[in-house]
């Protein structure tokens, strides 16, 4: 798993959860309901003073994980799952986390006895 702060564009649905992505020139269409959280973050660090009465994402960021498939490769493409944080002032999604996908030629556990 890999660490990254890059840009990226999304589509949300009217309930607001992702939909498609657009990361490195690519589209993607997400292909499994996606997982929202909260972490908190060290605001003093980032920000000089917090403004009188903000709350909502300074002490928080708000994390989806994400399953992409790209949309010009159809059914059987590869899926990739990604962390997208949103910053709740400007709406703004960067791209945090990428993870390792598990191998595909795993053995199940009656397989290995």
């Amino acid at each position: 798993m890999g660490l990254f702060s890059e840009s990226v564009t999304v589509t949300c649905a009217e309930t607001g959860q992702p939909q498609r992505i657009q990361w490195q020139s690519r589209d993607y269409c997400v292909c499994a309901e996606p997982v929202r959280w909260f972490e908190r973050r060290q605001w003093w660090i980032e920000e000089s003073r917090a403004p009188l009465g903000t709350g909502a994402g300074l002490v928080d960021h708000e994390i989806w994980r994400v399953q992409l498939q790209e949309d010009t490769a159809g059914p059987t493409a590869k899926t990739i799952t990604l962390d997208l944080v949103r910053h709740l002032g400007s709406g703004r999604w960067r791209l945090l986390r990428i993870h390792d996908a598990a191998p595909s030629q795993a053995v199940e556990p009656d397989e290995a006895a």
